[in-house]
């Protein structure tokens, strides 16, 4: 007789069951199982997507275990509220309701896939505590999801509950499925998948993401993104109106024009950004597409978004030609699409009226003062704005070379309008970037240089977020972090669909001792750009470092080293991490790797980079472990 081989494994187990499934069965049985197949491929579809697997299913229960704690939460709410639409199209005695308990912990697990244990009796005692329609988790999934989840919890204090010897605390999910349903304009959580499947991206959008380039800035190689692999996560689907853009094409057969064509893009994004009631997915997110063909359906599903916007811009001499087609990306049916012949003064009436459209498609109503920030325009000159587009794509190509050109485009577009406020706003990046990397001849100078024009540009035109926000990190980088709090709150306010503002701020946060907060508005963050820019991830390792959660924070620094290798600062935070988790083994491997990638490498010079905490006495516990792997 063959012996059964059993391991243990740490997983997240969800455990759910139908309310009164025996009186539904008794009143019309072949109803009651047809429905329960219907519903059970929907919950096990979003299982699957959440890279869960089902354990078993026998009659109205389901098992199910999860490789992540936040997956297996997002995935029971996310068949709570796909539980709740399909009841609304039943009649009232016909509806089935779900309850839904999580636990994570400790299971045995055979060969054949059955698993049980402790872990997997709580989660089942969880499940008899949820009301209907609701979730309740342990104290141990509350513990891993903590800060990373938009939804709120209710402690229902320490419970006994059936052959476990220690209390177990509950939490529920608050309001249950009911109260789970997002209020139009609101942010679903995002969900975290593997990174590791991801190629080198670079991550950058306007001029405030260049403060953390995915490489040193010596580097002048150019990291190319890969979106041949898996892109995201499927996330939380969002309730209200949703859109990405997508990059539109060149077409003038002249490659040094895609500046343009790229510019237009990012223009109507930023323009639709400003509106509260309408989720729009990052530039960065959204341009991993760049250059492929595509079917709008699955970058629906990607990033999670009702509406896709595709195009295509010819420029040839004065004349352009724009067209735009509004897709439903759950069919791949066309809400709309339009061509535009003409002449290139006319480029912001286009763009204008392609803002215009996708909102009354969109049913979106905007509230007192956003119309004003939507229509607003930072100049009216063509040739200036000419000028500031390639002016902006030399910026994102972070390099020495590239910020020369980038300079002598900006101040051209200056001289043609010297009140175009988002040109000083890029023209900030040149002396602002250098500071912030401690490769500037000047720091003074070139401090005082960028709070010049940074505040030229706020003053011109106070209407853009990413340029307050800017404004906040030049001081937070001398150490007016009130002052730069004020500013990125204001920031939020004005572009409340910008991810890279949001994530911002979520550092002026961090820098404040706000981990928590600052945890939660990189969750904002990450749902407008599901491959988010490089920098996130390494700040939401230094918030979960901070509040000793030392193996999510090697998680979150893992992350941002997948999606940028040569952006140095995950490298080095990640040997302190192993150091406080005690993986010493690890961090010294580690430490070797950052003096082969930085051989000049100096603890004291790295650590003197980060001048705008309030507190910044813990650098010496990174100042200790680093030099405990062995780094100088």
């Amino acid at each position: 007789m063959t012996e059964t081989r059993v391991s243990r494994k740490l997983a997240a187990i969800l455990s759910a069951d139908v309310v009164g499934y025996s009186k539904l069965m008794a009143d019309n049985e072949a109803a009651t199982v047809n429905t329960l197949k219907q519903y059970r491929d929907a919950v096990e579809r979003v299982i699957n997507q959440h890279d869960g697997r089902i354990v078993n299913a026998p009659g109205d229960n389901m098992l199910a275990e999860f490789p992540s704690a936040v997956e297996a939460v997002q995935a029971a709410v996310e068949i709570q509220r796909n539980i709740e639409g399909r009841n609304a199209e039943l009649q009232e005695d016909r509806r089935m309701h779900f309850r839904i308990g999580l636990n994570l912990g400790d299971v045995i697990a055979e060969e054949d896939g059955t698993i049980y244990g402790d872990g997997v009796n709580i989660a089942a005692r969880m499940e008899a505590l949820a009301e209907e329609g609701g979730i309740c988790i342990s104290g141990t999934i509350h513990d891993a999801v903590e800060g990373k989840l938009d939804f709120g919890f209710d402690f229902l204090g320490e419970r006994q509950v059936k052959n476990i010897e220690k209390p177990v605390r509950v939490y529920r999910v608050r309001g249950g499925a009911a109260s789970l349903r997002q209020k139009p304009g609101s942010r679903a959580s995002r969900r975290w998948r593997t990174l590791g499947v991801l190629a080198t991206v670079v991550v950058m959008v306007g001029a405030i993401a260049v403060w953390f380039s995915t490489r040193t800035p010596e580097s002048s190689e150019t990291v190319v993104a890969s979106t041949s692999e898996k892109r995201n996560s499927v996330l939380v689907p969002p309730i209200g109106p949703s859109i990405a853009v997508l990059p539109f094409v060149n077409q003038s057969g002249d490659p040094e024009q895609e500046y343009f064509s790229d510019g237009l893009t990012e223009d109507i994004i930023t323009a639709l950004s400003k509106v509260q009631r309408l989720l729009v997915i990052a530039r960065t997110s959204s341009f991993q597409y760049k250059g492929e063909a595509v079917d709008v359906r699955q970058v629906g599903r990607d990033l999670s978004v009702r509406h896709v916007l595709e195009g295509s811009v010819r420029k040839e001499g004065n004349r352009v030609r724009v067209t735009a087609q509004l897709i439903n990306a759950s069919n791949g049916a066309h809400v709309w699409s339009e061509r535009y012949d003409r002449s290139l003064n006319d480029i912001f009436a286009v763009q204008d009226e392609i803002t215009s459209r996708i909102m009354a498609a969109l049913d979106v109503q905007m509230v007192e003062g956003e119309q004003a920030r939507v229509w607003r325009r930072s100049t009216n000159n063509v040739e200036a704005y000419e000028h500031f587009l390639r002016g902006r794509e030399h910026v994102l190509k972070f390099t020495k070379e590239d910020f020369a050109l980038a300079e002598i485009e900006l101040k051209r577009a200056i001289e043609l309008d010297s009140n175009f406020a988002l040109a000083y706003t890029q023209l900030v990046s040149v002396p602002l970037v250098s500071v912030i990397f401690g490769v500037s001849d000047n720091p003074a100078k070139d401090i005082e240089r960028a709070f010049m024009l940074q505040r030229k540009a706020v003053e011109l035109d106070d209407s853009q977020g990413y340029s307050v926000v800017q404004l906040g990190r030049i001081y937070m980088q001398v150490g007016q972090l009130d002052k730069a709090l004020e500013l990125g709150k204001r920031a939020v306010a004005l572009e409340p669909n910008g991810a890279t503002t949001i994530a911002v701020y979520a550092h002026m946060l961090e820098a404040a001792g706000r981990q928590k907060e600052s945890l939660a508005m990189l969750n904002k963050a990450y749902r407008l750009a599901p491959i988010p820019e490089a920098w996130m991830p390494w700040l939401e390792g230094n918030c979960l470092r901070q509040l000793g959660r030392y193996d999510e924070a090697i998680a979150a620094y893992e992350r941002s080293i997948a999606l940028a290798p040569k952006f140095l600062w995950p490298h080095v935070f990640l040997v302190d991490a192993y150091v406080s988790a005690g993986r010493m083994d690890e961090a010294k491997a580690k430490a070797r790797e950052v003096v082969q990638f930085a051989p000049s490498f100096s603890v004291d010079r790295f650590l003197g980079l980060f001048v705008w905490y309030r507190d910044p006495s813990f650098l010496k516990d990174y100042a200790e472990n680093l030099r405990i792997s062995g780094l100088n």
